[in-house]
């Protein structure tokens, strides 16, 4: 596959040039998008991503288009993972709503950055010794198992606590407030590292442990640099919109990390394959090449796909599944009812209050295996839904609106993975981290 130097000059220029317009017209001024602004531009983002494809079918043939469609989706899955991981940084961090957009764009770009640098190591290396794929596949089977022991795990990492962030934070002055999205600030009259500035190196940190798998997933797909380089970056593109998009989904793929275990664990054993094909250790085989049979392209997106597609609808509609989903719908109904103004309109009320009647049909059906996994402290969830029809039976009999309650934070953990707001002390409101999404790459 010839790339000439003028593809890839407009390409890298592409890639710049989106990231600019990302940050100019979206990351600038500081705001939560809206679900219909991150759903279109989310939109065109993939759309963009699979022109690409057609354009590479186009010039190429369709050999590469396939291994670029197979590295983008694999990438893309991948980087909603790391989506995991940001979300419990910025939960950590307490990152205002507004403000995690810049957050976002940093990592994304920082990722980029580190993913680039191994793309090319990681091809020299391959062209130079082809015995680097046994490595690559040795670091994506150990990858895959340490996924299936995160989830059979019920320990936590500490996100927010790397190594790059405890160096910095024993070396320069740092304060736990914000200061709009300034990452220095003044306090007692010293420059101080404020918390946004460690978020960013937090997630910094992560985004080059990340690219240690991610770069050898994809060369178990393609060799070709410059489509690994273009998958990598386009399954990037549009990844802060998707995080909006999807807020609310996320913790709710529970078998994510299974699904990413059996696509790594088959690239592992794809790249094994590969590198006995070529082998060229005098160890092995006399250092001859070994006949097998190699994975094909076409295989290798089945695969990928039908794995993807299985795990999505295993979290959505699986009985724990199904569990979580009541449990996160009726905990939510409950806070957003018990936070309601006084002010609140009656139908407003009234249409909370038979959302949650709804869900609670439905509790029933939840056994009780479920519960004890799903539900972090059934004393205050318990708590929280008595506390929510006390108040709407106080208005059904006096029609006023009883005076609204904040949210504790042992409550906004009453269920393991559910993605709620709760507040700090300043009254910033931010999300919780979720935990049966956590991912098992971690620092």
């Amino acid at each position: 596959m010839e790339v000439s130097l003028t593809v890839w000059i407009v390409t890298i220029a592409a890639i710049l040039g989106l990231l600019l317009f990302d940050y100019v017209f979206h990351v600038r001024k500081a705001h939560e998008p809206q679900l219909k602004e991150a759903a279109i531009w989310s939109a065109i983002y993939v759309g963009l991503a699979l022109l690409f494809g057609l354009f590479v079918l186009i010039e190429w043939g369709g050999r590469y288009a396939g291994e670029y469609y197979a590295g983008y989706i694999t990438e893309k899955a991948l980087s909603v993972d790391n989506l995991f991981v940001f979300l419990i940084i910025m939960a950590s961090f307490k990152v205002p709503r507004e403000d995690q957009q810049k957050v976002l764009l940093f990592g994304i770009t920082f990722a980029l950055i580190a993913r680039t640098a191994l793309i090319f190591v990681g091809a020299g290396l391959i062209n130079q010794f082809a015995w680097v794929f046994y490595l690559f596949g040795l670091i994506l089977l150990l990858t895959a198992g340490s996924l299936i022991k995160g989830e059979l795990s019920d320990s936590q990492h500490d996100e927010a606590d790397n190594f790059v962030v405890r160096l910095a934070k024993r070396f320069i002055h740092t304060t736990d407030h914000y200061d709009g999205d300034k990452l220095f600030t003044i306090q007692n009259g010293k420059r101080a590292m404020t918390p946004m500035l460690l978020v960013m190196v937090a997630i910094g940190g992560t985004d080059v442990l990340f690219a240690l798998d991610s770069i050898p997933a994809i060369f178990g797909l393609t060799q070709q640099t410059y489509l690994v380089f273009t998958a990598v970056a386009f399954s990037l593109m549009g990844l802060r919109q998707l995080y909006f998009l999807i807020d609310g989904l996320l913790d709710r793929l529970i078998y994510l990390s299974w699904g990413l275990a059996i696509i790594l664990g088959f690239i592992g054993v794809k790249l094994i394959l590969h590198a006995l094909h070529e082998n060229n250790l005098p160890f092995i085989n006399n250092g001859e090449h070994v006949e097998v049979v190699e994975v094909s392209i076409a295989l290798s997106l089945t695969v990928i796909v039908g794995v993807l597609v299985v795990t999505v609808l295993a979290s959505l509609f699986s009985p724990k599944g199904r569990a979580l989903r009541v449990l996160n719908g009726l905990q939510t109904v409950a806070e957003q009812y018990v936070t309601l103004p006084q002010d609140a309109s009656p139908e407003e009320r009234q249409k909370l209050a038979d959302k949650a009647a709804k869900y609670q049909r439905q509790m029933p059906k939840i056994s009780d295996k479920h519960r004890e996994e799903l539900l972090e402290s059934e004393k205050h969830f318990h708590e929280l839904l008595d506390r929510a029809r006390g108040k709407h039976r106080e208005f059904e009999r006096t029609g006023v609106g009883p005076e609204p309650d904040v949210v504790p934070a042992p409550e906004a953990e009453a269920i393991h993975g559910e993605h709620v707001e709760t507040q700090d002390a300043a009254g910033t409101t931010t999300p919780d981290a979720p935990r049966s999404g956590s991912t098992g790459r971690s620092s």
